[in-house]
């Protein structure tokens, strides 16, 4: 059964075709298109008007792509942004006649924890021979984090939390300045260290064997991390990064300027004014799992909530 699964968040709309049979998934294409669904989203509670005209026009897109690859079903979820906006119901119109015949699905926070730990983990055992024991997927985005713990092998979730940090919430309303000063880093530490400990409250961020860390953001600082040439996604996917190479990967990104950013080969240009804060996000999640979790692997995957939702699809 060839699928079509779009993902619908506060910074990107993103869409997986692929082919699903005895729950394995063949990827067809892959496309990631930065609206900024979320723009505001934390101050008014609203959608902005110039924020749905940017996702109906790639919606427009991923409608033809996906009648061009003979997509048999498809699946519309919206995450984060979504949930939070008073005029959800007016975007919802929009995409029904952008996607004729598909039902847009607001997800819960578990619901999404879920799909993501189901697709990052299906796609790590399948590649590899070595087991991820004990995982924690993490999952950050632009307006909430996943964090899901269970067995790896056969992906089987044991907790799960979504809480309110992403990388364009944190910049909207703490971290400011470019770069910024110590004063807003502190500020914004605090926050998502609290944001933690609310996770932490619902998923032991101990005895984990393998961190997991999905999404854009978390791609895109082992690009940095690596130091490649351009965004290479047979080289990030299911890279293995010491913890120290990663935390210097990040405090290097959270302190470069926005025009630095902009140059680098494997930035999308709709990241580079909140993946500051994204890394700082991602340092504190991997310092906090770490005290727990000496002896952790930290891995990162390119498949994510798009491939889980596809597997279940099929």
């Amino acid at each position: 059964m060839r699928a079509g699964v779009v993902d619908c968040g506060t910074n990107s709309l993103r869409l997986l075709v692929a082919d699903v049979a005895d729950g394995r998934l063949t990827e067809v294409g892959r496309y990631n298109e930065i609206v900024r669904l979320g723009e505001g989203v934390d101050a008014t509670g609203r959608i902005s008007a110039e924020a749905m005209s940017r996702a109906f026009a790639v919606l427009r897109e991923y409608a033809g792509v996906c009648a061009d690859a003979g997509v048999e079903r498809m699946r519309f979820a919206a995450t984060s942004a979504s949930r939070d906006a008073a005029n959800a119901e007016e975007f919802f119109a929009g995409v029904r006649a952008e996607l004729p015949g598909v039902e847009p699905e607001v997800i819960d926070g578990l619901e999404e924890a879920d799909l993501s730990f189901l697709g990052a983990t299906a796609a790590l055992t399948s590649t590899s021979t070595d087991s991820l024991g004990r995982a924690l997927v993490v999952d950050l985005g632009g307006g909430s984090t996943e964090f899901i713990a269970g067995q790896a092998d056969g992906a089987v979730r044991e907790s799960s939390v979504s809480v309110d940090l992403g990388s364009v919430r944190l910049t909207e309303r703490l971290l400011h300045g470019d770069p910024p000063g110590v004063d807003a880093i502190a500020t914004s530490a605090a926050e998502i260290d609290a944001r933690l400990d609310e996770a932490q409250a619902v998923v032991p961020l101990t005895d984990i064997d393998t961190l997991v860390g999905v999404a854009g953001t978390i791609t895109t600082l082992t690009a940095h991390a690596l130091r490649l040439d351009g965004y290479d996604r047979s080289r990030i996917h299911g890279a293995e990064m010491p913890v120290a190479v990663m935390l210097a990967a990040c405090e290097d990104m959270l302190m470069t300027p926005v025009a630095r950013r902009a140059t680098l080969p494997y930035m999308h240009p709709g990241r580079v004014d909140v993946i500051g804060a994204g890394a700082l996000i991602w340092s504190r999640i991997v310092r906090r799992v770490v005290v727990g979790s000496p002896g952790l692997t930290l891995r990162t995957s390119e498949s994510d909530i798009l491939d889980g939702m596809a597997l279940r699809l099929g």
